[in-house]
């Protein structure tokens, strides 16, 4: 017995492994049918002969192990470029995924619980388990909802037009259901699950032809042109300016140069985040000397930069997005709302600082939590934009990013460095296209060390700048579509599809001879 136990154990871990190789910049989308179709029938044949609690918890655990643990190897990378941080690698490498892999635990561990007599409804228990989980692991402790198995289908953009509609996590439940709706050719009992599996293919078919019909339209619109441009810059300045006492007179003589501005050409200027580490958003007048020789009245600069306070004698640290004139007068400004956990701020600080732990991406303390996502405006002479301003990881929410649709665009700047030479850049890229669909907006994505690019309202990648590569894209036209669905609902559609899938699991309960 428990030589059986060690080998299912292997055999899950290999299963989540392999399943990882569906997701960015791989998108071996079709190993899904095998490896949850694999998980599902394995579950299944353990419950007919062992109820064991204990058992179901540690399947569901070994699958979503493998699975992190090769997806998110990279967040140990970010650990290398302090030395005092090192000695942590070994313990990142395994206990992040460990911790994300107790949702998947749970999950098993309540399909145990509640499963079923009944082979359809069981099926569609399952589906709806994992895909409320998978919820629940995007918004509880701040939320990461990353690596969702949704995005394996990253590059099949007709298919995911339909998240203009239902959303991403709706999308990932329907993309469970289907990738494990393949088991039914081992379990099958009587030619519905075959209808049922079938079914599902024609859906996604279906999904198929709704995309396709929606890029024809969206093709098919006149475009307008802007009276300025929005200029997204990518840059290649390494990390090591985090730690090196970097000048920063070289850093945004380099930005400034990649920029390229123009004296006649009105142009909204759009640099990465956290680029110039030493100097805060009102120290940044200090450099005007460097660019008064480029900019003029024609040229807005936005830029990630940090925004020191002092409240009550305490000093608080801002992740900030500013925009300024080409005086370097402070026009707008937002600070992040969602921050990174042990990157940005120390959980418990005041007791895991007391054992030398700090935050990865500053050496004096948290950055604090800015209070609301505001819609950013630039109301100048010769400008007039609305931007919804996304730091570094707040692109990677569904249907809360947010709550007024009155914007422009959605302007996303990122220092993808921390990923390294990894698969990391290219998973968080692609939640660009995910947003982009979801909003019905441009997104403009501006990426130090990562990948800029300019994301139509349709998820289709227009412009982009590679991996570690300087350079610039530019934006002076534009679509406009309906607003979508998602972005007028929000998940409150997923909890329409989680009824649905409520109502299915009851009624195939009650079907005799299913």
């Amino acid at each position: 017995m428990k030589k059986k136990v060690y080998i299912k154990s292997i055999i899950l871990i290999l299963l989540g492994c392999f399943s990882s190789l569906s997701l960015p910049p791989f998108n071996y989308i079709f190993i899904n049918f095998l490896t949850f179709s694999l998980f599902y029938i394995l579950l299944v044949k353990t419950f007919e002969i062992n109820k064991n609690k204990k058992l179901f918890f540690l399947y569901g655990w070994l699958f979503g192990l493998g699975y992190f643990i090769s997806n998110l190897y990279w967040i140990s990378i970010s650990l290398t470029f302090d030395e005092s941080f090192k000695f942590l690698i070994p313990l990142t490498i395994v206990l992040v995924p460990a911790f994300l892999a107790l949702f998947y635990g749970l999950a098993s561990f309540l399909f145990l619980i509640l499963k079923p007599k009944k082979n359809l409804s069981s099926f569609f228990l399952f589906s709806l388990i994992f895909g409320t989980i998978e919820f629940i692991r995007g918004t509880i402790l701040t939320g990461f909802p990353w690596n969702l198995i949704a995005y394996s289908f990253s590059n099949q953009i007709e298919i995911l037009q339909i998240t203009s509609i239902i959303g991403t996590y709706s999308f990932n439940l329907f993309c469970i259901s289907l990738f494990a709706s393949t088991s039914f050719l081992v379990l099958r009992d009587s030619k519905k699950e075959i209808i049922v599996c079938i079914l599902f293919f024609l859906i996604t078919l279906s999904f198929y032809f709704f995309g396709s019909q929606r890029l024809e339209k969206f093709n098919k619109i006149e475009a307008n042109n802007l009276n300025y441009k929005l200029r997204v810059i990518s840059s290649n300045v390494s990390i090591d300016r985090f730690y090196n006492d970097t000048d920063p007179v070289s850093v945004i003589n380099d930005l400034i140069k990649v920029s390229s501005p123009r004296n006649n050409e009105k142009t909204i200027f759009i640099w990465p985040e956290g680029i110039l580490p030493d100097i805060s958003k009102d120290q940044l007048k200090e450099y005007k000397f460097l660019f008064d020789n480029e900019f003029n009245e024609n040229h807005i600069l936005s830029i990630g930069i940090n925004d020191i306070k002092k409240e009550d004698q305490t000093i608080k640290y801002f992740n900030s997005f500013t925009i300024y004139d080409h005086n370097l007068e402070i026009l707008n400004s937002y600070n992040k709302v969602n921050l990174v956990p042990f990157g940005e701020f120390l959980p418990f600080e005041k007791i895991l600082s007391l054992i030398g732990l700090k935050t990865i991406t500053n050496n004096y303390q948290s950055y604090s939590r800015g209070e609301t996502r505001n819609i950013i405006e630039v109301n100048k002479t010769n400008f007039s934009v609305r931007l919804l301003p996304l730091i570094c990881y707040e692109i990677i929410y569904t249907g809360n990013i947010f709550n007024n649709r009155d914007f422009d665009f959605i302007v996303n700047i990122s220092e993808d460095g921390w990923f390294g030479q990894s698969i990391g850049p290219h998973q968080h890229f692609v939640h660009s296209i995910y947003r982009s669909i979801e909003s019905g907006k441009y997104v403009l994505r501006s990426a130090n060390n990562g990948i800029a690019a300019i994301v139509n309202p349709l998820g289709v990648v227009e412009k982009q700048v590679g991996l570690n590569r300087s350079g610039f894209v530019d934006l002076f036209e534009t679509k406009k579509i309906e607003p979508t669905i998602f972005s007028k609902y929000g998940n409150k559609i997923f909890v329409i599809i989680i009824l649905m899938y409520i109502s299915l699991i009851f009624s195939f309960n009650r079907i005799r001879n299913e």
